[in-house]
C-alpha cells in the first residue's frame, strides 16, 4: 500500500488540486503534507501509511485520502483491498465516467454497451448490457471485470457459447496490455487474484499468447431470450487507448428482436 499510495501522489501535479506549483518544488508530484491537507488527515498519520507502518487505517480515513489522490473506481478499490478494508461507498456509481457518456449508453439501448478500461474492468453499462451475461447490479464492485467473471463466474461462463476461445482471447489481450502497466500495482492485484482462483488461468498465462484488439462477432446464450450474435465495436472516450466504449450490435433480425425483448424484461424486472 505504501508503494501504491506514493505512485499516486506523484502522478499529481498542483495545479490539478488548485495549489501554487511554487519556485522551490522538487517533489514530482504533490508532497505528503499537501495531500494531508487535502484529505483533512494528519500529516504524520499520512508519513506513517507511506513509510508502512503497522497502524490500523479506518475506512473514513481510506476514503479520504482515495478523495485527495483523485483515485478512480478501479484505483479505490485496489486501496481498500491493500487495507484489508470494506469502501463505504461500495455500489455506489462508478467515478470516471461523465454523465453525458452515461446518457450516451442509455440511449443506445436496446443495443448492449459497456465502458471498459484495458483491464477489462466494467466502469459503466446501459441496461440491456447490465443483464447480458449477469445481473452486475447483484456483484460487489471489485468482481466487476470481464476476465475475472469469464473465469470464475458459472453465469457468465453458462452464457458464453465458445467460453474455451473467449478465455484464450481475453487473456492474450491482457497480456499485451499488461506490457505497458507492468508496474502498476492495481494491474498486478488483478493477475495474482486470477492466479489464485483460477486453474483455467494459470495454464492459459503460462502459454504466454499475446493478441491485438480486433472487431468480432460474439455469440451469447441467454435463457430468457436465447441465442444473440452480437457484433462488437470499440470507441475510444479519449484521445489515447484507455477506457473504450464497447457496443454489441445485432448482425440479424433475430437478435435484433430478441434485444428488445431483453430490454422489456429488464425494464420490468424479470
Amino acid at each position: 500500500m505504501a508503494a501504491f499510495l506514493r505512485s499516486r501522489r506523484e502522478r499529481i501535479t498542483p495545479e490539478q488540486v488548485g495549489l501554487p506549483r511554487g519556485a522551490r518544488r522538487r517533489t514530482p508530484g504533490l508532497r505528503r503534507e499537501e495531500v494531508a491537507h487535502l484529505g483533512a488527515v494528519g500529516v504524520t498519520w499520512y508519513t506513517w501509511l507511506e513509510q508502512a507502518r503497522d497502524i490500523h487505517v479506518s475506512p473514513q480515513v481510506l476514503d479520504a485520502v482515495a478523495r485527495a489522490l483523485l483515485l478512480d473506481r478501479a484505483e479505490r478499490s485496489h486501496l481498500f483491498a491493500l487495507a484489508g478494508a470494506i469502501d463505504p461507498l461500495r455500489g455506489t456509481e462508478c467515478t470516471g465516467v461523465p454523465k453525458a457518456l452515461r446518457q450516451v449508453l442509455d440511449q443506445l439501448s436496446p443495443f448492449p454497451a459497456v465502458v471498459q478500461n484495458s483491464r477489462f474492468d466494467i466502469l459503466a453499462y446501459n441496461r440491456t448490457y447490465g443483464r447480458l451475461m449477469c445481473d452486475f447490479d447483484e456483484l460487489p464492485e471489485e468482481d466487476r471485470n470481464c476476465m475475472w467473471l469469464a473465469f470464475t463466474n458459472a453465469e457468465w461462463r453458462a452464457r458464453t457459447v465458445d467460453l474455451e476461445a473467449s478465455k484464450r482471447i481475453m487473456a492474450a489481450k491482457f497480456r499485451a496490455a499488461m506490457a505497458e502497466h507492468v508496474a502498476e500495482p492495481a494491474w498486478k492485484a488483478l493477475l495474482a487474484r486470477l492466479m489464485d482462483a483460477s486453474p483455467e488461468f494459470r495454464e492459459i498465462w503460462a502459454q504466454h499468447e499475446v493478441v491485438r484488439p480486433a472487431r468480432s462477432v460474439k455469440v451469447f446464450r441467454h435463457p430468457q431470450v436465447g441465442i444473440l450474435q452480437l457484433s462488437a465495436s470499440s470507441l475510444w472516450t479519449g484521445p489515447n487507448p484507455g477506457p473504450k466504449v464497447l457496443t454489441y450490435a445485432p448482425v440479424d433480425d433475430t437478435t435484433h428482436e430478441r434485444l428488445a425483448q431483453l430490454e422489456k424484461l429488464t425494464l420490468a424486472g424479470v
